[in-house]
């Protein structure tokens, strides 16, 4: 089985640090879309590629082996984020890929919102589902592709590495024809561009992987590059290049992406943004604050961590308040508020 591979990634035009990491050692290819506050993303999804790198030869049933490798980079994540005070409740998504070669397939084990993609007759399909609340209510019936576009809570998950001492890991197993390109990528990607827009560039550059991964990397940072945007891309037994197997630098290179005049390309020192990461609650908790109308996102699509704790702080302050009036009422005293 010749595989031919590319991958790049980029910090985007809004955050100072690129919490992404990736796998590109075939047979193995993985994404991670790390989440925390200060550099504590970038920590986690280290650790869950490190994990993945250190790996055993590949033997026994495929799923299992994935499983196994997922469940190894949740444990050092979460083990560190009780050990280090200043990577308290980070986390990261995993998306990997194990190209099988013996049985003609790619074995994934997912979690998270990184996804993978495969084109196939001219056709893009997403082959992961997205653990997210919108993705929760697409499969519900709840949403539609486009309600979930722009949906103030797009940009939360539901399921992540290091949050527990368990994951729960989906995992599958797909086909391959010849010709089959598989695309992983973070949501600094698919956030910003469009499935139909995804599948030209690849179709266009089909021929030169490295091609395309610049040019989806640029697609991104054009549609506004709100996050880091990772992309790992491989084709299966398809026309070969002058080598086999291509790579590419891990930084994009300026011309992939040319920043629209007085624009840049991120943001830095007292101009960056504070970090932002990731909150993961629970389906039905986010379910019945859609429903009710409480959810509110005036930020840039990332995920958020945080928010429930500023919520119980407010609640606490309007609590003491309201026994302060109470106090005052009963004792007929008037009550001087600050």
């Amino acid at each position: 089985m010749t595989l031919r591979t590319a991958h790049l990634t980029h910090p985007g035009r809004k955050r100072r640090h690129n919490e992404d990491s990736y796998v590109d050692e075939p047979p193995l290819f993985a994404i991670a879309d790390g989440m925390g506050g200060a550099k504590a993303g970038e920590v986690a999804s280290g650790l869950a590629v490190e994990a993945l790198q250190l790996r055993p030869d590949v033997s026994g049933d495929g799923e299992s082996y994935v499983v196994d490798l997922i469940q190894e980079a949740n444990r050092r994540v979460y083990d560190r984020a009780h050990a280090d005070a200043d990577a308290s409740g980070m986390g990261t998504t995993m998306t990997v890929a194990l190209v099988d070669a013996e049985h003609g397939r790619v074995v994934f084990g997912h979690v998270g919102d990184s996804r993978a993609y495969r084109i196939r007759d001219e056709q893009l399909e997403q082959l992961t589902d997205d653990h997210s609340l919108v993705g929760e209510l697409i499969r519900s019936g709840k949403l539609t592709r486009e309600e979930a576009d722009v949906h103030p809570q797009r940009s939360v998950i539901t399921r992540a590495l290091g949050t527990d001492p368990n994951v729960d890991v989906d995992t599958f197993a797909v086909q391959t024809q010849p010709g089959d390109i598989f695309l992983l990528c973070s949501d600094g990607l698919s956030g910003m561009v469009n499935d139909q827009a995804i599948l030209k560039i690849v179709r266009d550059n089909r021929r030169n992987l490295s091609e395309a991964a610049k040019a989806l990397v640029a697609a991104a940072n054009r549609g506004g590059g709100d996050d880091n945007i990772t992309v790992v891309v491989f084709e299966v037994d398809g026309e070969v290049e002058e080598e086999a197997t291509r790579r590419m630098d891990a930084i994009a290179p300026p011309e992939a992406d040319e920043p629209e005049p007085g624009d840049e390309d991120t943001l830095a020192g007292a101009e960056a943004p504070p970090a932002v990461g990731t909150m993961v609650v629970s389906v039905d908790e986010l379910q019945q604050q859609a429903a009710a109308g409480e959810a509110a996102d005036d930020g840039p699509p990332k995920r958020r961590r945080g928010t429930l704790a500023a919520l119980l702080a407010l609640l606490a302050f309007l609590v003491v308040i309201a026994l302060l009036l109470l106090w005052a009422a009963s004792s007929g005293e008037a009550a001087v508020l600050p």
